[in-house]
């Protein structure tokens, strides 16, 4: 037995790994071994001399690579959430190997001819519907990974592949070094002027984390920090001093060792473009497109440019109300991107009679996991059960027992929610482990009783030993701790990116397919945010803020008159945000709808922005330099759209509860679960969508909830 503990079977709970023996150099010679194993159960497949069969090819195909699917699942949750130099380094060392293993894999020749002979007959085969599923979404895997291509094609197509995985390598740890290396150190009170007691706990708690003696507070590049600063600050040198440095990650204007991305950008770009044309497209935003439900770019641009527009009519008014604030406090310069939050946050004082600091003491972040496990189980009966002993990479890490309404275990929920400075930034949900339900021979290596997460079902045909694998889900948010001995306070769009991320857990933890490669979110990048951003709809609800927003000094409930104004000003601050969302998915597409990447990344960017007459004070979510969307993989390159399009789904979808005339209507519950949530990609996501609401989506009720439609 390999003394290597990633080589061992994992005997903790659940069958987690055990995270403290792991150290970074145990994961190169684990991954020769895997790559080793996941070769020879290929080459097992390819060479059968039996004619292909669901069951020989396509099943044992999905079934195949388990030990490289597992330490891959581990390494990048390590990567993101807890990664070191030593990690870091062999994280690069490794991205050419695994593209180059992927795609060896999926230009098989042998193995792809079994498959394709099967997707030729499919109609023929009697396959259930998730098997068919299965099969056509297996057969484009390999399509798009080059299957068809000729031979010095192939050969080609794999280098970029390899090079692009080590070009988003760079690009990601280049992003957490500038977003690391960055600390607005605060040492007196003319500094401190206007920040309101939360900020300062964070800024202090940030001080502490980073060593800093009694005194010292920092102001870090970490959302649920550096906003808050540019909303309170009073001091207008620092919130410029603050926002370059937040807005000029990775573009060669920030720290000289952070890493420049502009030539990383162009490249990345410059390989895509390529890689599109391999495959007979003129521009990489036609091939990512092929695979979605928005199929063209005229589909998306034709979303985008519907909200551009009320978007900026709206934005329009903030900007007389931010000005007119201006003026009220004497302010006679310009007003600059860093000046919005900062007058805003008065207009919204002024108008609303509401202050942030007056609503944050209501939401301790320990209230609001219990609110939105509670939505959880009045939805769909989830029970949540908390392990403190089950540890995992980090003390940050909460584990919690899910369970049905029956008492059967439904998997393992964790969740890592502070903000520090070895984790990249953002808030994200991916799986240590998914759901599957899958068939396997039954053989001398078969496990007589059931490893940790795999629950015995019984029998299965022809021998065979089912085998239900419940799913191991992660929640990743970066919150600004709380100082020592108190609560951890978020704000209100920070309880909304709670809400979200556990969406996503849902996805994954309600997963009930029969196989892995089309369990929980493993569906199409413009339906994937449907669940996510559709949960968020309960952590606004009057009952759900109500039973659980409570002062965390006097546990008195968020008072009616404090919740008539969050929903009064809910609406205020849309235009602003809606144009800096949209702005940053224009530029994605514009930037992947280019035959050829374009010489200077900033210059394009700007151009852009200035055709669509993006005000000078809004700018853009997120800039190409540190779009880790785009460029820390391809996952949402030619993508970013996509929060728009599933807001029109998901709008429509909580319409069907308000319809029901309860936001928790039992029987609309247990249709989204069947329907969307437990189906994973085992259906077609527009014919999910239609059973779950009996038509297709309409774009209004998005419109009316970001308050964009005409008076």
């Amino acid at each position: 037995m390999s003394t290597n503990p990633l080589l061992q079977d994992w005997t903790g709970p659940h069958g987690l790994p055990p995270f403290a023996d792991i150290q970074p150099a145990h994961f190169p010679p684990a991954f020769d071994a895997a790559l080793a194993e996941h070769r020879g159960e290929i080459e097992t497949i390819a060479s059968q001399a039996e004619p292909p069969t669901f069951d020989n090819t396509l099943a044992a195909f999905d079934a195949s690579g388990r030990l490289l699917t597992r330490l891959e699942h581990l390494f990048y949750t390590l990567a993101a959430s807890a990664t070191s130099p030593e990690l870091q380094a062999v994280q690069r060392d490794l991205a050419a190997p695994l593209a180059a293993h992927n795609s060896a894999v999926y230009m098989h020749a042998r193995l792809f001819s079994r498959v394709d002979a099967l997707f030729e007959q499919r109609e023929r085969l009697g396959l259930t519907s998730e098997q068919q599923r299965l099969l056509e979404r297996v057969h484009l895997d390999f399509v798009r990974a080059g299957a068809r291509l000729a031979p010095s094609a192939q050969v080609r197509y794999a280098a970029i592949m390899a090079r692009l995985a080590e070009l988003n390598t760079r690009f990601a740890q280049n992003v957490l070094a500038s977003e690391n290396g960055y600390q607005l150190r605060l040492t007196t009170e003319d500094e401190l002027a206007g920040l309101p007691g939360f900020v300062r706990a964070a800024a202090r708690q940030a001080a502490v984390e980073r060593g800093f003696g009694e005194g010292v507070h920092v102001v870090t590049l970490s959302r649920s920090l550096i906003v808050p600063f540019l909303t309170f600050s009073a001091r207008r040198d620092l919130r410029e001093q603050a926002w370059r440095a937040w807005v000029g990650r990775g573009d060669g204007t920030g720290q000289e060792d952070a890493g420049d991305n502009r030539a990383l950008c162009r490249e990345i770009l410059q390989l895509r473009a390529e890689q599109a044309r391999l495959h007979g497209h003129g521009c990489y935003a036609d091939f990512a497109l092929e695979d979605t439900m928005a199929r063209k770019q005229d589909a998306v641009m034709s979303l985008l440019e519907r909200v551009w527009q009320p978007a900026l009519a709206a934005q329009a008014r903030e900007r007389e109300a931010v000005l007119g604030a201006m003026a009220t406090s004497g302010a006679t310069h310009a007003l600059e991107p860093w000046d919005w939050r900062y007058y805003a946050e008065q207009v919204r004082r002024a108008r609303f009679e509401l202050d942030e600091a007056e609503v944050k003491p209501y939401f301790p972040l320990e209230r609001m996991v219990a609110a939105m496990f509670d939505c959880a189980s009045r939805l769909f009966g989830l029970q949540f059960k908390p392990r403190a002993d089950i540890a995992g990479y980090h003390a940050d890490v909460k584990a919690y027992e899910v369970f049905n309404a029956d008492g059967s275990l439904r998997g393992l929920f964790l969740q890592d929610n502070f903000a520090r400075p070895p984790k990249r930034s953002g808030a994200w949900m991916n799986a240590l482990r998914n759901q599957s339900g899958y068939l396997g021979p039954r053989s001398a290596s078969t496990p007589t009783a059931p490893r940790g997460g795999e629950a015995a079902l019984g029998s299965g045909p022809a021998g065979g030993f089912r085998l239900g694998v419940t799913p191991i889900i992660l929640n990743n948010n970066n919150f600004a701790r709380g100082a020592a001995g108190e609560p951890t306070l978020l704000s209100f769009d920070d309880v909304r990116t709670l809400f979200h991320e556990f969406g996503h857990g849902l996805h994954g933890l309600l997963s009930d397919v029969e196989h892995e490669r089309l369990a929980g979110t493993q569906v199409l990048r413009d339906f994937v945010e449907l669940p996510s951003q559709l949960y968020e709809h309960w952590m606004a609800e009057p009952q759900v803020l109500k039973k659980f927003a409570r002062h965390w000094q006097t546990d008195e409930p968020l008072p009616d008159a404090l919740l008539a104004k969050l929903q009064a000003a809910r609406q205020f601050g849309q235009g602003y945000e809606t144009l800096r969302y949209t702005a940053s998915a224009i530029v994605d597409m514009a930037a992947h709808a280019l035959p050829e990447a374009p010489a200077d990344v900033v210059a394009f960017e700007a151009d852009t922005m200035r055709r669509w007459d993006l005000p000078s004070e809004v700018g853009m979510n997120h800039r190409l330099t540190h779009f880790q969307h785009l460029f820390s993989s391809a996952g949402y390159a030619a993508g970013y759209y996509v929060y728009l399009w599933a807001e029109v789904l998901d709008c429509d979808a909580f319409d069907a509860f308000v319809e029901a005339g309860d936001v928790f209507d039992p029987a609309v519950a247990a249709r989204l679960r069947e329907c969307i949530l437990s189906a994973g990609n085992s259906v077609e996501p527009g014919t999910a969508f239609r059973a779950f609401r009996g038509r297709d989506p309409v774009v209004e009720p998005m419109l009316k909830d970001r308050g964009l439609l005409p008076a």
